[in-house]
């Protein structure tokens, strides 16, 4: 008997093996870039911020000539031209992007060593010992974020140093709550239980069993944590609690651009997109990460 054609056309054909790998490299392709393509454009970033200095001559980002104020882009030896005291816009923009990044950096590390280190014992002990420094903790989460690093800040003066401890009061109660939630997760899973029925010390269980099995939680929350470090670093710069003028940061260059932003937008549009680059590759790293890890 024949089978009409229109049957013929409408009837799904299964997949065979070579469309199920397809589909698998495919997905496979896909999962990779979502970590590749924002770790390269980071690691990139990273090398001109802080390499790129070293091997070739860049022009110092402060102290620039009177006679050669605003000059245009590719200009020779200015290749972003120069702002209105005649200082190089490029060499700003890579020692910015070092203090941004060393600020981002010390900030996740203070945060991730401190406030993972109160989660974890807050989880892990239990008691009154959680009690209280949960409670510590939620207080500096209850303040909203801006205010109490601009608080911070006044008080101790706009400085590197100073920006990384006031914006580490916002890390240290962050990591310590997602360092709590890994350890309420892990000290009841069967090998911390095997360990400690067979005598190991609760500090050789904590740093050999727990803290392994946190790690790829926390460093992915480092990564998006780092983000948004890098924006509150620059609120502050554009605020004047942050790195003080003239030093070069992304903040201050925006700061200081905006009076000229009918004449010279790009004195806000060119740092303004090297933080936005940062920012987002910073943030789809993290996400890239946390799904290869199945980090929820």
């Amino acid at each position: 008997m024949s089978v009409p054609a229109a049957d013929i056309l409408t009837t799904p054909v299964p997949a065979g093996p070579e469309s199920e790998a397809a589909g698998r490299a495919s997905r496979g392709w896909l999962r990779s870039a979502e970590i590749t393509i924002p770790g390269a454009v980071l690691a990139a970033l990273l090398f001109f911020c802080f390499i790129w200095p070293l091997v070739y001559p860049v022009p110092k980002p402060i102290g620039g000539s009177l006679l050669t104020t605003n000059l245009p882009l590719w200009s020779p030896g200015h290749i972003l031209g120069t702002d209105t005291v005649g200082d190089d816009v490029m060499s700003r923009i890579l020692y910015g992007g070092r203090v941004s990044f060393e600020v981002a950096a010390a900030v996740q590390v203070i945060g991730l060593v401190i406030g993972g280190l109160f989660g974890m014992l807050a989880a892990y002990r239990g008691g009154w010992l959680e009690a209280v420094l949960m409670r510590i903790l939620d207080v500096f989460i209850a303040f909203p974020s801006l205010v109490l690093v601009l608080a911070i800040s006044d008080s101790l003066g706009p400085s590197e140093t100073h920006v990384i401890w006031a914006l580490s009061a916002f890390s240290i109660p962050a990591f310590g709550r997602v360092a709590r939630a890994a350890t309420l997760r892990l000290r009841d899973q069967p090998f911390v239980v095997a360990a400690r029925l067979s005598g190991s010390r609760a500090w050789r269980i904590q740093l050999l069993h727990l803290v392994p099995n946190m790690l790829p939680q926390l460093l992915t929350f480092s990564l998006l944590g780092a983000g948004i470090t890098i924006i509150l670093e620059g609120a502050l710069d554009f605020l004047g609690y942050g790195i003080p003028p003239p030093g070069p940061s992304w903040g201050n260059m925006i700061a200081a651009g905006q009076s000229f932003m009918s004449v010279y937008p790009r004195f806000v549009l060119v740092p303004s997109i090297f933080l936005l680059v940062s920012v987002l590759c910073l943030n789809l790293l993290g996400d890239g990460l946390r799904a290869r890890w199945g980090v929820r």
